[in-house]
This record gives structure tokens, sequence and C-alpha cells, in this order.
């Protein structure tokens, strides 16, 4: 163990004194290995991030443990002949559906309704275009997880009683009120006069879009000064995560059973799920890991076509040397093992300066963009393991070369 020890040791030795002796050249070799390496890890960054950003951006839109049924919600692709079937047969869905699923869902700890519309808003000079406007019982606060920076949310009996109050989206109470306070003032919506008694937190931009150009109001007062007669979205949440699969069930078969659907028939309406769209992110990231990783890759192995260039000329300017020590005694694997050492520990050194550039573009990106840049062990682990793994392959034949000298012959070309 120990001969074997000191073996390397003194190999390794010889590797590093080689390396060392021509800085400049390893160092424009090992570029390539860099690049290759700080790519493959940004790029693993990068779509972690990108899945950590929008699971994050949908949780502050939709909360957790948190359905919506409604006359074409879907999850996943559809063909074009499904959507015209759905098209057909699905039913919009009114208060009396949203009543019935709450009276009978024992399973689902909330049950909400929203209707939806869209208008333009003036106040004093200033204006939103195509704002949002969302019809909804006051629970639904409780059902997407919605946080109030300023004022409250809305009351059950305000919704009851149709009252002529909202709720501002944080982009509307920055356009519309800009610098202050916009609890109690009075900001007419389709020719109501409502009184402001909340603003939600600013979510910021999703893909670019503004998710903070809305409004709530009470659903009774949306029925009053939209379309009474507009289809809902029902929202449903449960308790907790181990009965969520449980009150998703539950709440489609109530409604089935409201609908007098039997057996086999289809579902007349859409029902999706955060679960479900997660699932549907994930997989959609994965996807572009599995055809942008091995692109990236690419690059490695071109790093690696040069190192073994680069090593065969260090065979070329190293004749003598690997004649001498041959003439004294060195063995064909000793020498076959210093220079795939050298190989190895070049791109591995390359490894390491290409994980310290990925680190500095993932910092660099995360302060600029809203995406954060989650440096994952195992695209480090991948990266570093594939550039050491280049290094020892591409050695392999400026190695056996190199093993495979007369000893005589190379002297005499001293």
């Amino acid at each position: 163990m120990k001969r074997l020890y000191l073996f390397f040791a003194d190999t390794t030795q010889l590797a590093l004194q080689s390396i060392f002796a021509h800085k400049l050249r390893a160092f424009l070799t090992l570029i390539g290995i860099i690049i290759g390496v700080a790519s493959v890890v940004v790029v693993g960054a990068s779509i972690s991030g990108f899945n950590s950003y929008v699971l994050t951006t949908v949780s502050k839109i939709l909360g957790v443990n948190h359905f919506m049924i409604a006359r074409m919600a879907h999850d996943g692709e559809r063909s074009e002949e499904e959507w015209e079937r759905a098209n057909k047969r699905n039913k919009q869905l009114y208060v009396s559906d949203y009543e019935w699923i709450a009276e009978h869902c024992k399973s689902c700890q909330e049950v909400g309704a929203q209707a939806n519309s869209r208008t333009n808003l003036k106040h004093e000079g200033r204006e939103t275009f195509g704002t949002g406007v969302f019809g909804v019982t006051a629970n639904m606060v409780e059902i997407e997880a919605k946080t109030i920076a300023e004022g409250r949310f809305l009351a059950p009996h305000e919704v009851e009683h149709a009252a002529l109050v909202c709720v501002l989206g944080g982009e509307v109470k920055e356009k519309l009120f800009p610098g202050r306070n916009a609890i109690g003032q009075t900001l007419k919506i389709n020719n109501a006069p409502m009184v402001v008694i909340g603003v939600e937190e600013m979510r910021g931009p999703f893909m670019g879009e503004s998710i903070d150009n809305h409004i709530y109001i009470p659903l009774t007062t949306f029925g009053k000064y939209f379309n009474r007669r507009q289809g809902l979205q029902i929202h449903g949440k449960s308790s907790n995560p181990e009965i969520f699969a449980v009150a998703i069930e539950e709440a489609r078969m109530v409604l089935r059973n409201r609908h007098k659907l039997i057996g086999n028939e289809d579902d007349d309406f859409g029902l999706v799920n955060t679960d479900a769209l997660n699932n549907q992110v994930d997989k959609f990231t994965s996807m572009i890991a599995l055809v942008v990783t091995p692109i990236t890759l690419l690059s490695l192995i071109v790093g690696g076509i040069v190192v073994m260039n680069i090593m065969l000329v260090s065979v070329t300017e190293r004749t003598f040397e690997i004649g001498l020590r041959k003439a004294v005694g060195a063995k064909k694997r000793q020498i076959l093992m210093q220079f795939m050492i050298e190989s190895s520990l070049m791109t591995a050194v390359g490894g390491v300066f290409g994980l310290l550039l990925a680190a500095g573009i993932a910092w660099a990106v995360s302060i600029t963009t809203p995406i954060p840049m989650t440096i994952t062990a195992g695209y480090i682990l991948l990266a570093l393991v594939v550039s050491g793994g280049i290094g020892m392959i591409a050695g392999i034949y400026p190695a056996y070369k190199a093993s495979r000298l007369d000893p005589i012959v190379a002297l005499s070309k001293n």
C-alpha cells in the first residue's frame, strides 16, 4: 500500500511540475474546459432557478392545496378534437353549482367562487388599461393565500349585501394612488363608486406579464354591474396536503351528481389543481434539461480534444525525458499513469475554475433578474465528473504513445 501511495504521489508531483512549467499554455488549453463546465452548471442553475421561480409564482397566485373547477379548466395537453368535444359538452358553472359543492363537499376546508372581466379605470387624471375585475367570495383570500399589504380583504357580509367596496392589486394602487394612502378613497368601476378597503401585496411580473393589474369586488356586486349570467370558476381548498386528492375527487363527484352524470360519461366541466400545474412545470423543465444539457456537454468534448492535442505536443517535447526515465527503470504503466494523471489534473483544475465562473454568472443573473439561479449539487458533480473523465480519456492516447517510446530512440533525439 505504501509503495502504491508513493508511486501516485511521485507521479502527481511530476504532473504538477509539468503543468506549472507551462502555465500560459496550460491555461489556454483549459479555456475550453472552463467554458464547458461553466456552461453546464449555468444551464443547470437556470433550469432549476426557472422551475423554482415558476412554482413560487404559481404559489403566490393560487396558494397551496388549491383546486379550481371551471367550464374549460384543464391540465396537460389536449388535442384539437378533445378541445372541440369539451367545448360542445361542458356547461357554464353558476352560483347554484358553487353553493351545491360548498354544502356537500365535506373534505373541502373552503369552497369559493370567482367571476372575471376586464375594464379600464380612471381616477384624477390617471388611468389603467385592461385591468382585471375579479368578483369573488370573501374566502378567496384564504383559498389563494393572498397577502393584503394595506387595509383588509372583503368581508362575508359585504359579499352577501353586494357592497360597493373593492381591494386593489399592487399595480393599480401604484398607478392610481401613487405615493399616498388609497384606503377610504372612492374609485369608479363600471360607473359604480366603490370604496377602496384594501391593497394586495405587489407580487411582481410573471414571464414578463403583470399579475398585479387587477381589483377584487364582491361576487354579488360583480353580478349587478357586469354580467350576472357569466360563468364562474369554483375554487376549493383542503385543510392539508394529505387529504387534498380526496377533496378534489369528492368535489368532482359532488358536481357530477348535481349534473346527473352517470357511469363512464365524461365530466361536463374542467378541473385543475396546483399539484398538476407543478407537475407540468417539472415535466417541462425536465424536457428542457434533457435537450440542452447534452448540447452544453459538447463544449466539454471540444475542450477534451484540445487537451489531447496539447498532451501529444507535450509527449513530443519530452521525448528525451521519457527515454531517460525508461532507461533508468521506469515501467510502461508508470509513464502511462504520469500522462493520464497530468491530463486529468489539468481538466480538474479547469473544472474548478469553470465552477467559479458559473458561480459569478449565477450571482450576476440573480441580482439583475427575478429568476433565482440555483446551482445544484447534481450539476456540479456532473460537470466535475465529465471534465475529469474527459481529461482522462483525452490523455489515454498521448500517454499510450509516451509509454511505447523506445528509450534508445528517444535518447537519440535529444
